[in-house]
């Protein structure tokens, strides 16, 4: 006996269909969506085959089961649609990075501090991130103080979602977009 859903991929494991539903009691399901009643496993089938549809298991956990009799390709493909407009419609978030040096001038201050906040009207999250180098490493206070006018300047979009650390040589700190809220 050939099935008509033999030739579709399955890419969900948990659904079972056709020959696969070993249970003894199975509750079925019409296509049109009318319950057809508690009935064995073999009778269900031969319903599916004579519609020429598949029966799908759609509530395993349940007693008994719940079956419906179904054509799996075309649920496949309507379920694939709605998780790809699903896809389309979230937005991932990214982390872009600034870096600042430690003796950075206004102009330049500035020019950083314009892709940050381009960043975060965006909707990414933004690294901001200072290099010590050499004799620079005796001063993390003014890199601080770096951090925190830059902080302050972007108050207005972004808040500190991680303030300024120095970890190793880099000091880093987290900028995330207001919630509008």
């Amino acid at each position: 006996m050939l099935w008509r859903c033999s030739t579709i991929g399955k890419k969900d494991n948990n659904i079972q269909i056709n020959e696969e539903i070993r249970d003894k009691e199975l509750r079925v399901i019409s296509s049109d969506g009318q319950q057809l009643g508690i009935m064995s496993a073999k009778e269900a089938l031969n319903i599916a085959e004579q519609k020429n549809l598949d029966l799908v298991k759609i509530a395993p956990q349940s007693n008994p089961p719940v079956c419906k009799i179904m054509d799996y390709g075309k649920y496949r493909f309507e379920q694939a649609k709605r998780e790809k407009e699903a896809r389309k419609n979230q937005h991932i978030v990214d982390i872009k990075e600034v870096r600042l040096s430690l003796n950075i001038d206004t102009h330049d201050f500035n020019t950083k501090l314009n892709n940050a906040l381009k960043f975060i009207r965006h909707g990414d999250k933004v690294k901001v991130s200072i290099r010590f180098r050499g004799r620079e490493m005796g001063h993390p206070e003014i890199g601080l103080d770096t951090m925190k006018r830059f902080a302050e300047a972007c108050a207005e979009e972004a808040v500190i979602e991680k303030p300024a650390k120095l970890e190793g040589r880099n000091m880093l700190m987290f900028l995330a977009p207001k919630s509008n809220k």
